[in-house]
């Protein structure tokens, strides 16, 4: 049975600065959006895939978000993991802006 998608609202478009991240989460799962230094939003799974440590609290340095526990690091724009430690992909998730909210498709 395949569970079927919906858009839900994360946060408000002026929770972010850019280049910063947040934690969100919903229904058992965790995320973390991301404000890039252009002012796109992005969200990725939120655990590290290395260690299971959130990302929310890594810093955020162009497309890249570094995990605060052993640094790997992750292209937040696509999940995909590009330092070691960390070695396996992270999932990416639509993100949509609605006036002055932003909302993620889970």
């Amino acid at each position: 049975m395949t569970v079927a998608e919906e858009w839900v609202a994360a946060c408000a478009v002026d929770a972010l600065e850019p280049e910063e991240a947040l934690r969100f989460d919903h229904e058992g799962r965790t995320f973390v959006i991301v404000r890039s230094p252009e002012g796109s939003y992005h969200a990725i799974e939120g655990h590290c895939s290395h260690e299971k440590v959130h990302l929310a609290g890594g810093i955020v340095d162009g497309h890249i978000i570094e995990c605060p526990k052993h640094f790997g690091t992750f292209d937040y724009r696509t999940g995909e993991a590009r330092a070691l430690p960390a070695c396996i992909d992270l999932r990416s998730y639509e993100v949509r802006l609605e006036g002055r909210t932003v909302f993620i498709k889970v």
